[in-house]
């Protein structure tokens, strides 16, 4: 037993499981792999080789955290221990490695460790051959399914099962290991059948279940089979790749979650080697807690998880759910969208390694993803768009824990959305923490609480209906331009024939200057006798025929009797408010466009802002002689 415990020290055997940091006067810490913690809890001592944590107290020996971790019994964690130092056991009862005193798992495993041998010699027969081509087809050579342990299961009931037996395994074992099934006549047959086969290993590197793909249209089973729950093998405790992955994922503090067998070795292969997936099951908590104990994911320390998902529909909704579960995390998640529907491994055979590696290179924040997600759902280029569309997506900013990152993630919304008052949003978004804060499912149930269009910040004013104000320095120019195009067409003639009706913001004034058009426009009344009465009869109705009554007969507001100087000055400031709107509207798409806009995108935006401001500049230096 000693020798057990000398021949394998307890960082080693830890080190499966979680990655150790100097702790200071000879120990090394870690997150706890028995409890869910957000700082650094767990302490290792080499020279002592003991173990314990701070938080929940599991304390012990490199035996006994074996038995708590991987739930063995003595004799299988000093089995685990020995056969990976090496070490030939002698049972009390005399002889070495008896059957019938070894632990039930252990021989599992042992069974797993034949099978997969034996899968990989049938990868080379003749009937292999098809596992051969569909491996080849998708760019992988012998070295790489030598490298990753890939064989190929024959097409027979039972030949895996009786080479079991020959190697002394017992039926029991085989159909409790998941390597077989109950026939329909009572005898075993094996579970994989005419199948490419996946070895799938725990952090230590040992077998404990395969998964296997179809190969012929004949075969009527699923695209996809694995090995049953069993006594080793949970696959919401597994990663498929993580026996490779594990040591770079803790050096590199970087993982990459992909969707499946083929993807995991396109990565690989392309030099992604913190590549990991999952088991025929959606990526969990659990999954979460294996790659937090290998980040060493904490408040302290923050690595990175990139999550892959295929372009389409449903690789947006999958990374959507892995986005439920990113507060799990205190390392940043990111999530990497391969080009037109492509998996890394069809991505690898399309374009190339390099393709792979940059596309893993350049991921997005979760959390931008899932912010522009909920933004596309509406058009924000209305008012009651942006409405939607921030209420959706404030909620989700409202989750994210760091409140420097929350606030940084609130002006992006801002931006998204072209809405110029970031504060609004960022106040928004605070509420909204807030209630989640102090009362959860309130929070739910609050936070999306419908926002009145008109209450939204936007990018321009918007066209609904309210009481005209002699207050407003806008409607005032708009005001005054109306009275000398009525009264006085010839001093804004033909200029004002050139404004558009949007150029009223005021609707009331957008109506009679549409009027105003109807009846001929300014040119036509500076020779007409009767031009009030033909706007007046263009009117749409008895309010705005009453408003142009009123602007024939208000006085022009000026000391001065009114001239071509005075005229100009409005039709300048009218033209300068109307630019000055189309300069925040065109700001706010190219927030929504935001960096990663390409030239073609961006570009056509970029040059409409800057003719714009050179067109203010020009009216601001040159008065109505820049019209």
């Amino acid at each position: 037993m000693q020798a057990v415990r000398s021949a394998l020290p307890i960082d080693v055997v830890v080190s499966d499981y979680v990655q150790l940091t100097n702790g200071g006067g000879g120990q090394l810490k870690g997150v706890c792999p028995f409890h869910d913690e957000k700082s650094a809890s767990f302490y290792v001592n080499p020279s002592k080789s003991v173990f314990h944590c701070f938080g929940c107290q599991e304390s012990g020996d490199t035996i006994s955290f074996l038995m708590k971790i991987e739930h063995f019994s003595f004799a299988e964690a000093v089995e685990r221990m020995a056969a990976q130092a090496n070490i030939t056991l002698r049972y009390e009862e005399g002889g070495y490695s008896q059957r019938g005193q070894r632990g039930e798992r252990t021989r599992l495993v042992e069974a797993h460790k034949v099978a997969a041998a034996w899968y990989e010699e049938q990868l080379q027969s003749a009937e292999g051959e098809i596992g051969r081509t569909f491996l080849a087809e998708r760019g992988f050579d012998a070295a790489a399914a030598a490298h990753f342990g890939v064989g190929y299961a024959p097409a027979g009931w039972e030949h895996l099962v009786r080479y079991l037996r020959g190697k002394g395994f017992a039926d029991k074992e085989i159909l409790l290991g998941g390597l077989a099934s109950q026939g329909q006549r009572g005898g075993l047959i094996d579970r994989f059948r005419g199948r490419l086969v996946w070895p799938i290993r725990d952090t230590a590197g040992e077998v404990i279940g395969f998964g296997a793909r179809r190969l012929r249209e004949d075969d009527n089973g699923p695209k996809y089979l694995n090995t049953p729950e069993t006594p080793i093998y949970k696959k919401s405790h597994v990663l498929y790749g993580i026996d490779l992955a594990k040591k770079e994922i803790a050096k590199s503090g970087r993982a990459v979650v992909v969707e499946g067998y083929t993807d995991v070795m396109a990565c690989h292969l392309s030099g992604v080697t913190t590549a990991v997936a999952t088991c025929g099951t959606a990526f969990a908590e659990d999954h979460i807690k294996i790659i937090r104990r290998l980040l060493m994911d904490t408040s302290q320390y923050r690595g990175e998880t990139v999550f892959t998902f295929d372009g389409d529909a449903a690789g947006q909704k999958a990374a959507l759910r892995a986005f439920e579960d990113d507060q799990k995390f205190a390392a940043r998640t990111s999530i990497a969208i391969t080009p037109g529907g492509m998996d890394p491994c069809d991505l690898r055979l399309a374009q190339g390694e390099e393709a792979v590696r940059e596309l893993i290179a350049n991921p997005v924040p979760l959390f931008e993803f899932a912010l522009r997600s909920a933004v596309q759902r509406h058009r924000v280029d209305a008012a009651e768009g942006r409405a939607a569309a921030l209420e959706e997506a404030a909620p989700i900013v409202a989750r994210i824990k760091d409140p420097s990152i929350r606030h940084e993630y609130a002006v992006q919304l801002a931006g998204l959305l072209g809405i110029l008052d970031e504060q609004f949003v960022v106040r928004r978004v605070g509420q909204i923490a807030r209630w989640q804060r102090e009362s959860p499912q309130q929070g739910r149930q609050q936070a999306p609480r419908r926002i009145e269009p008109q209450a939204v910040p936007t990018a321009a004013p918007q066209r609904v209906a309210y009481r005209l104000d002699a207050r407003d320095p806008g409607q005032f120019v708009e005001r005054e331009l109306l009275k000398l195009a009525i009264q006085c067409p010839e001093l804004v003639s033909p200029t004002f024939d050139q404004y558009a009706e949007d150029e009223f913001t005021a609707p009331p004034y957008a109506a009679v200057r549409r009027a105003i058009g109807q009846a001929g426009g300014v040119l036509h009344g500076c020779t007409a006798a009767d031009f009030v009465t033909a706007v007046r009869d263009a009117c749409e109705h008895d309010q705005v025929r009453s408003l142009v009554t009123e602007l024939t007969v208000e006085p022009i507001r000026t000391r001065r009797k009114p001239d071509e100087i005075y005229a100009g000055e409005f039709l300048v400031n009218l033209r300068r408010a109307s630019v000055k709107r189309r300069v925040d509207e065109v700001r706010a798409q190219l927030q929504r466009l935001g960096n990663r806009a390409t030239a073609e995108q961006s570009g056509p935006v970029q040059q409409e802002l800057w003719a714009l401001q050179q067109y203010d500049d020009n009216l601001r230096t040159r008065g109505a002689a820049g019209l």
